[in-house]
């Protein structure tokens, strides 16, 4: 691998970009038509990413019952590779309805897993005819699908850091705030919406502040993602307060504080809570000395 594509390799924004460049760093080694990853809920088999060479024998998006797939007889077979050469002579896969379409055709998969064992799903190469793989490229496969386990931690990992950066603060019953902290991203964004959304929908809530008083930049985008976040709540039935709108936000942004016209906005979280009839009392207690 040079160091460009070394470099390139560093630079996957999610999932999904790391498996499109696994597939094709898989396709430049093993001449099978087809390779493909595909996630399963142990119901239903879903084609996330797909590389074809001549044909389209599968189609990136498609699903179908995880039964009726050949990614169930590899999640089946465990942790190495599954290589059936004809699947329409083997008996494992001759009964299968979907083998009519590859004729003479050879499949292999390998499991992929999270790292506590879990089932995410598979990666695979399909042709319509005999392809014969060597015990280098069975060990090629099996190595990408361990690849693809320390991507799919890795995402997870990431996805908690930045739902750990904007975490849900619970004031009283019914009240909380998000503390926004921080460079935005869109991806991160999506992120906290989809944090604040799974808590709101397991603890009832009736005021949200998020506060974005410690956010460092902000672009048309962001301010989209927060103007989504915003209308979400109020679906919901939740009321949404925004409280530290620094200047530079409405320079930049300038139709971010008219599309929240309808929503309470705040200088700051003192102010946001006063308004929510909360008041704060500093007790300062003198004791004299003794005579």
């Amino acid at each position: 691998m040079t160091v460009e594509n070394t470099q390139n390799a560093r630079d996957f924004k999610n999932f999904d970009e790391a498996a499109a460049y696994i597939l094709q760093l898989l396709s430049k080694q093993i001449g099978i038509n087809s390779l493909f990853i595909a996630k399963n809920d142990s119901q239903i088999n879903q084609i996330v990413k797909v590389h074809n060479a001549n044909k389209e024998l599968v189609k990136e998006g498609s699903s179908m019952p995880l039964s009726q797939s050949f990614c169930s007889l590899s999640i089946n077979h465990g942790p190495t590779a599954l290589v059936i050469e004809d699947v329409s002579e083997n008996e494992l896969t001759r009964s299968m309805k979907i083998a009519a379409n590859y004729r003479h055709g050879t499949f292999v998969g390998v499991p992929v897993y999270y790292n506590d064992g879990a089932i995410y799903g598979t990666i695979c190469g399909l042709d319509d005819q005999y392809y014969g793989l060597t015990k280098e490229q069975l060990s090629t496969f099996e190595m990408m699908s361990t690849l693809l386990t320390y991507v799919l931690e890795l995402e997870k990992a990431n996805e908690q850091i930045q739902t750990l950066t904007a975490p849900i603060v619970p004031v009283t019953k019914g009240v909380a705030i998000v503390p926004v902290i921080g460079e935005i991203t869109a991806p991160r964004a999506q992120v906290i919406i989809d944090h604040v959304l799974e808590k709101c929908s397991k603890e009832p809530m009736e005021y949200l502040i998020i506060d974005v008083s410690g956010v460092l930049q902000i672009n048309s985008v962001v301010g989209e993602y927060l103007l989504k976040l915003v209308n979400i709540l109020k679906v919901i039935g939740v009321t949404p307060v925004i409280t530290g709108i620094q200047p530079f936000m409405a320079l930049k942004v300038p139709h971010f504080a008219d599309a929240l016209k309808d929503v309470l906005i705040e200088a700051n979280l003192e102010s946001a809570l006063k308004q929510l009839g909360f008041v704060l009392i500093k007790e300062c207690k003198e004791k004299s000395d003794p005579l």
